[in-house]
């Protein structure tokens, strides 16, 4: 069965004002209905070039424990740098049809991590997000299978290359952070998740024009299933975060770095990092793009809370197992 991508849907002569029936959220999702209007959600921004480690580390903390989102700057990763893997993303889909398809997913499922495609995860009802993706492992470097990476635009390779580079010191700087702000040592948070055999994943989102963003989401509700997720945004407003039974838009920070707190590091802290519920938002005119960074345990690593975290007043909240099994269950919506 042919898939249809959502970008070939935007573009196609659809009776004004309308989209296909099985993008239309029902009435709990709507945005429209369920979005505190006019207010823009200021989550925490944290300078990352801050000399005092204890304040940086403390901050860092507050925001995963109170928020599971924050924003960073001066994160010493060049604004150029990103331009060059936005420009490149947004290259890329904006190929023919059938220059994209050639990195299709195998039958666009969803066990296939990598690849182009439109299904992200068990369809509940039929009903399907506004957004095709792109996903390609970009470390560590063996990791990388160029089957997957577009070699239109031509810079694109050496666009992610370059930005990886950039990217491996913040990780490594946030995993830090993460777990001193745990009061464990430096390096307990990272070895926990999967030490040097940790995976970073980039997914592109590419949301374009709908002419009902009032129905439609982009993304449904969700935790992501990593230890921690570094997003670019472009400028189109589209994420948003549930915070005191409400849905808020949050604020656009130009070369912010927006950080989310993920399953496995709140399986990791037992507890106290919390996954942040979070999902995306589309516009009537403009295209959303957005470049997550999954940063996540290979396959075959187990992972449960930390052994320092767990006493007989704090038992562990969660169960162990292999990351390869937690995806399993969440993609196909199994209980953990």
């Amino acid at each position: 069965m042919e898939v249809v991508r959502v970008q070939a849907i935007a573009s196609s002569a659809m009776p004004k004002d309308t989209i296909p029936s099985e993008f239309i959220r029902c009435e709990s999702e709507q945005p429209a209905i369920t979005t505190v209007q006019g207010a823009s959600l200021e989550v925490p921004v944290i300078s990352f070039n801050e000399a005092d480690e204890e304040k940086l580390v403390k901050q860092v903390a507050e925001a995963s424990r109170e928020w599971g989102l924050f924003q960073i700057v001066n994160h010493e990763i060049p604004s150029e740098a990103i331009k060059k893997l936005q420009d490149v993303g947004k290259g890329f889909f904006e190929l023919p049809l059938e220059e994209k398809e050639k990195y299709a997913k195998a039958a666009d499922s969803i066990s296939a991590e990598e690849g182009y495609g439109t299904k992200l995860q068990k369809e509940v009802e039929g009903k399907k997000g506004w957004v095709d993706h792109l996903f390609h492992k970009i470390w560590p470097p063996a990791a990388r299978n160029y089957r997957f990476w577009p070699l239109n635009p031509p810079t694109y390779r050496k666009a992610n290359e370059e930005y990886t580079m950039h990217l491996h010191g913040v990780v490594n700087k946030l995993l830090r952070a993460l777990s001193l702000g745990l009061g464990l040592e430096e390096n307990e948070v990272k070895e926990a998740l999967g030490g040097e055999e940790l995976i970073y994943l980039l997914k592109i989102n590419y949301y374009p024009p709908c002419p009902r963003p009032d129905l439609a989401l982009g993304v449904v509700a969700h935790t992501d299933m990593s230890g921690i997720t570094i997003l670019v945004p472009n400028d189109v407003q589209g994420l948003q975060v549930f915070r005191d039974g409400h849905w808020y838009d949050v604020e656009y920070i130009p070369n912010a770095l927006i950080i989310h707190i993920g399953d496995q590091l709140e399986v990791v802290s037992n507890g106290k990092y919390k996954a942040v519920l979070h999902r995306s938002t589309v516009n009537k005119e403009k295209t959303r793009i957005s470049w997550p960074v999954f940063v996540e345990p290979p396959e075959d690593k187990e992972v449960g809370p930390h052994p320092k975290l767990v006493t007989n007043e704090n038992p562990a909240k969660y169960n162990t197992k292999t990351y390869r099994e937690y995806k399993h269950r969440k993609l196909n919506k199994l209980p953990q």
